[in-house]
């Protein structure tokens, strides 16, 4: 049994354009491609149903990008927030080192 082809999205959208531009019929480009003329015709129609995509997206999509972006940000501030505290916390446990010697966890109740 021979593998089905799979085609890219680029490769199908260059044939469809290839076949509205009339620069050859269908048949001309199958024959050449070695594809089915039903599977371009196919690839034709849904092209031409979802062209409108192309110009305009959904409210619910731009909503949920802007909600992405916004959460990307906020990420940024919380790492930036996590790597302040840390270096503070190393500062501190340098600092109660020195002041305290070796054994401050001990000293202190900290225990790590």
């Amino acid at each position: 049994m021979q593998k089905r082809r799979e085609y890219t999205p680029e490769y199908k959208a260059r044939l469809v354009i290839e076949v509205l531009r009339e620069e050859n019929t269908i048949g001309e480009i199958a024959a050449r491609e070695e594809i089915n003329q039903k599977q371009l015709g196919n690839w034709k129609s849904e092209f031409i149903e979802n062209a409108a995509r192309a110009f305009s997206r959904s409210r619910d999509e731009k909503a949920a990008e802007r909600r992405v972006e916004e959460m990307e940000e906020k990420e940024k501030g919380y790492q930036a927030k996590v790597g302040q505290l840390t270096l503070e916390v190393d500062f501190l446990k340098e600092t109660a080192k020195k002041m305290l010697g070796s054994g401050w966890e001990a000293q202190l109740g900290y225990k790590k």
